[in-house]
C-alpha cells in the first residue's frame, strides 16, 4: 500500500521549487551581478516589473501564447483574476509602449527576476525559473540582432563560458507555411512531422510545400552551408525577405564576432510563436542545457528583438567563482581595519565567543583566518 507524503513536512516543497543554499545562492546573485554589469556598460538600463499582473493585459497581444504555461489566482481586493508571469518580455514590452512610450529610440532595457511555469512535459521540475536579459526596442536591422547577440556572448565569456554556439532559425516561414497551406487534421500532421524530423511523414502530409520543407530540413548546420543550402531552394516571394533577412544577419553577427560558432536551423518553429523574425538559441559545446534564448518580435507595435539568459542553466558551465575568504575578527574591532579586509577580499565574522577561544570559534565557523597581531592569519589546518 502507498503511503501517503506528509504535508506537513517543512522540508516538502511543491515539485519545480527549491531553496538555495548559501553557496548556490550566492554564486547566483554574483552570477547575476556579472551579467547585469555587462548589459549596463552597453547602455541597457534596468527595469523591475512586477511579479503579477492582471490576467487581461499580461495575457494578451503576443502574452495570448504565454497562456498556457501561465499560473493564475484571483485577487481578493479587485476581485479580477491575476496572472504570475511565466517569461518577462512581454512586459518589458508593455513598460516600452506604456511607461517609456516618450523615450527616445533606440531604447535599451535590461531586466532580471524570477518567473514562474506551469511545467510542459518532461520539464515538470522547472516552474520557477530566473531570468536575466536585454530588449532592444525600436530598430529592424540586422545590426540590431546582431547587437544583442554579441552582448550576450560578452556576458557568458565575463564568467567563463568557452564554445558558445548561437543557433539561428527563421520560426516565421515554418508558421507561415504551416498557417497558409494547412488546416485541421493535416495541420497538426506536418506539425507533427516537422517537429519530429520525420522526413517521411513531411513527404506523406507535406502537399504543395512537401520539397519546400524537406529541403529547408536538409539546411541545417553551420551558417555558411546552410545558406548555400537555402539558396538553392525555391521560396515563394512573401518568404524570400526572411531568408536575406537571416543572410544580413549572420554577416552582421560576424562582423562583430568573427570567431562567432553560428548554426542555422530553419525548421525549429516550437516554441516561438510570437515571434516576427530571427530567432536564436544558445548553447555551450559542453553542456546540453539551453543557456538562453531570444529573437525579434513586436513590442506593442514597435520592432524589437531580446536575449534571455538562463542563470540555472549557464551557473552550471561556469567558472566558478573564487569563495570570499573568511576572517574570524573581534567583535569590538575599528571600522577602517573592517573596511580594508573588506576591500582585500575578506568576508569578516565578528567573534561572539571568549576571546580565549577565538582559534576553535574560527574552526567552528568555517573561517580561513583569524585577526592576529593586527592582520589576517591563516589558521592552521
Amino acid at each position: 500500500m502507498m503511503e501517503t507524503p506528509d504535508l506537513s513536512n517543512p522540508a516538502l516543497l511543491p515539485m519545480g521549487f527549491v531553496d538555495l543554499l548559501p553557496v548556490e545562492a550566492e554564486a547566483e546573485a554574483r552570477g547575476l551581478a556579472a551579467v547585469m554589469d555587462v548589459f549596463s556598460c552597453h547602455g541597457y538600463e534596468r527595469v523591475r516589473p512586477p511579479l503579477l499582473e492582471f490576467e487581461a493585459s499580461l495575457l494578451s497581444g503576443s502574452g495570448a501564447a504565454l497562456a498556457e504555461q501561465s499560473f493564475r489566482l484571483l485577487d481578493p481586493s479587485s476581485h479580477r483574476m491575476m496572472a504570475l508571469r511565466p517569461d518577462m518580455t512581454t512586459q518589458i514590452a508593455r513598460i516600452a509602449a506604456v511607461r517609456m512610450q516618450d523615450c527616445p529610440r533606440p531604447l535599451r532595457l535590461s531586466y532580471a527576476g524570477d518567473c514562474v511555469v506551469i511545467g510542459t512535459p518532461g520539464r515538470e521540475g522547472q516552474r520557477q525559473i530566473s531570468q536575466a536579459g536585454i530588449e532592444l526596442i525600436g530598430p529592424d536591422k540586422a545590426e540590431a540582432d546582431a547587437e544583442v547577440i554579441a552582448l550576450g556572448a560578452e556576458a557568458l565569456a565575463k564568467l567563463g563560458i568557452a564554445h558558445v554556439s548561437f543557433d539561428l532559425s527563421m520560426p516565421v516561414m515554418v508558421w507561415s507555411l504551416i498557417e497558409d497551406g494547412f488546416s485541421g487534421a493535416e495541420r497538426e500532421a506536418i506539425i507533427h512531422a516537422l517537429d519530429r524530423r520525420d522526413a517521411a511523414a513531411v513527404r506523406e502530409h507535406g502537399g504543395a510545400w512537401a520539397e519546400l520543407l524537406l529541403g529547408m530540413m536538409d539546411a541545417v548546420g553551420p551558417a555558411h552551408i546552410a545558406l548555400q543550402k537555402l539558396e538553392t531552394l525555391t521560396f515563394p516571394d512573401k518568404l524570400r525577405p526572411f531568408v536575406a533577412r537571416l543572410r544580413a544577419d549572420v554577416a552582421a553577427i560576424l562582423a562583430r564576432l568573427p570567431t562567432a560558432r553560428l548554426t542555422v536551423d530553419p525548421v525549429d518553429f516550437r516554441g516561438w510563436r510570437y515571434h516576427t523574425g530571427v530567432c536564436v538559441t544558445v548553447f555551450a559545446l559542453h553542456s546540453r542545457e539551453e543557456l538562453g534564448r531570444g529573437g525579434r518580435y513586436l513590442a506593442g507595435d514597435e520592432p524589437a528583438c531580446g536575449l534571455t539568459l538562463h542563470p540555472h542553466a549557464f551557473l552550471r558551465v561556469a567558472e566558478p567563482l573564487p569563495r570570499r575568504k573568511r576572517c574570524l575578527v573581534p567583535s569590538y574591532m575599528a571600522q577602517k581595519d573592517l573596511s580594508s579586509l573588506h576591500e582585500a577580499g575578506y568576508a569578516t565574522i565578528a567573534s561572539l565567543g571568549e576571546s580565549s577561544a577565538m582559534e576553535q570559534e574560527a574552526h567552528h565557523l568555517r573561517c580561513s583566518h583569524i585577526w592576529k597581531d593586527e592582520q589576517p592569519t591563516p589558521l592552521p589546518r
